[in-house]
This record gives C-alpha cells, structure tokens and sequence, in this order.
C-alpha cells in the first residue's frame, strides 16, 4: 500500500514524509524538479507537477492513499480538483486533505475558498477523507524574526481575539496517524474533519509578552492595522499574495481563529503527547 504526498518539499510536507518513514509506509513524492529534493532513500520519487496530467497519472500508479497539501497559488483551486479527480480515475478514494481553519467562514480570503470548495468536492464525490483544518501556523514568525530580535516589536497583525497558533511538526503527525489509519482501514472510512491548534490561544499582545520573557527585554506588538504587514510581503511575494495575506490579517482581527470546544484534547490524545507550545519555539528562535 503506497501513499503519495504532495508539497513534500516544503514545512508541512517534508515532516509527513518523515513521520510516515518512521512508521514504516511506503512512501512515494510529487516533486517538480527531484535533483534539488532530499529524501530517505526509501521514499520513492516521481518528478511532475499539479497540472501536468499524465505526470500525475504515473505518480497515483499503485498508489493506495493520497496526502493533499496546495501552496498557496494563483491556480491553486484548479490544481486542488485536477489532482482529485486524476486520483478518483485512479481509483485512490482515501485522502488526507490540508485545509484551513475556518475555510467555510472566511471566504473573502481567496486561498480559504479554495480549500471550502476542495472540501465540498471530497464530500460531494464520496472520498474517504480526513480533512485538516490547521489554525495560524508558529512557524510563519520566523519571517519576523529579525524584526522580533533587532527591533523589539512583534509586528503580525493577528489582534485581540486570539489565534490557535500550531505547530508544523504537529500537523505532520496527526496528517501521519490519519494517512495510515486511512491507508490500512480494511473499508473506506467516513469523512472526519480535524482542527489542528496549539495548547494556547494567542493575542498579539500575548505573543508579544511571551517575548518579553524569552528575551528579558520589553516587546511591544505592533497593532492591528496591517498596511505595514502588506508592504514588507510585497517586498517578496506577488503583490495579489502580499493583499490576500493582508485580507486574511483582517479577519483575524475581526474574527480571531479559536478553537472548538475539545480540540486541544482531541489532538493531545491523539499524538500521545503535549502539544508544541509557541513559548518553546520563541525560545528555539532566540537560541
């Protein structure tokens, strides 16, 4: 029973595949280009791309189980439906699809219409899928990391009425655990939905006390107005990107991104373990 994985080269992806490695699946990547991505030598590796239609049509060869992660892309929508139904012709119907929280709530957010519309396509078309709904990843602050250290302000956007920040590592987990659950089910399982969410639920304010106390000096968060979160992206990413990041920006602030009742406990028993805290990757990031 083999499992592909998309978006296996970047933060999410590349821990998957370690995680299903160290479980002992059988492997198999969607790379673009395979020269430039590193891999155990038991993973197998097949070179296409979301759009390219018969690299994908070789890649679901024998393929039993999908994990489904999009970056965030002008064509992402079209990229999410070419590759499920290309696995629906394959006949692959178990999938591990990463959402978004709130994709059906923020929809003026175009990457968090994209995955409600993915989302309806697996119910619609009658996939065995886990859908992962991950909240504001910890890891996205290393981009202001600099800013953090040099400047003493936490400058992201993310208001007063708390984000659920999570980790990566334990996204990659808990998509683990479901692949293989889904993978050596003896019969399609239901639809699940899963949100993924740290320990703690964060305001910019809090974020920014907790540098404080990693650094011992003052940290001031930057507020909630997000013009200058939009010009720094600009300075690296499309300008279409650099305004949906900000959009997305706005309805944390108006909307927050909290989690359900129980999830914290869900995902706790889950992974047999606690949580990853953003204290502990503040302290990581300040060495």
């Amino acid at each position: 029973m083999t499992i592909l994985v998309t978006g296996s080269t970047g933060r999410v992806g590349r821990h998957v595949v370690d995680q299903l490695v160290n479980r002992g699946a059988d492997v198999r990547v969607l790379v673009r280009d395979p020269s430039k991505a590193s891999f155990p030598a038991n993973v197998s590796v097949v070179q296409g791309e979301m759009l390219d239609i018969e690299s994908l049509r070789s890649a679901f060869a024998g393929v039993s189980t999908l994990f489904l992660l999009n970056a965030v892309a002008a064509d992402e929508y079209t990229q999410a439906l070419i590759v499920l139904n290309i696995a629906r012709d394959a006949g692959v119907k178990r999938v591990v699809y990463l959402s978004v929280m709130n994709a059906d709530r923020f929809v003026n957010v175009p990457h968090f219409a994209v995955k409600s519309g993915a989302e309806q396509m697996l119910k619609a078309m009658d996939f065995s899928a886990t859908i992962l709904r991950p909240a504001y990843f910890i890891e996205n602050d290393i981009m202001v990391k600099d800013v953090i250290l040099n400047h003493s302000l936490y400058p992201m956007p993310i208001g007063s009425k708390g984000v659920a920040m999570v980790d990566t590592l334990d996204i990659a987990e808990v998509a683990a655990i479901e692949l293989i659950r889904r993978d050596q089910a003896a019969g399609n399982l239901p639809i699940e939905t899963i949100n993924l969410v740290g320990p703690d639920t964060l305001t910019g304010p809090a974020v920014a006390d907790i540098w404080t106390k990693v650094l011992g000096r003052s940290v001031a968060y930057g507020g909630d107005d997000p013009t200058a979160f939009q010009q720094n992206l600009e300075n690296f990413m499309p300008k279409w990107m650099a305004y949906e990041m900000r959009v997305m920006a706005e309805r944390f602030v108006s909307d927050g991104m909290v989690p359900e009742d129980g999830d914290v406990e869900r995902l706790v028993k889950l992974v047999g373990r606690p949580l990853h805290s953003y204290r502990e990757f503040a302290a990581g990031l300040a060495g």
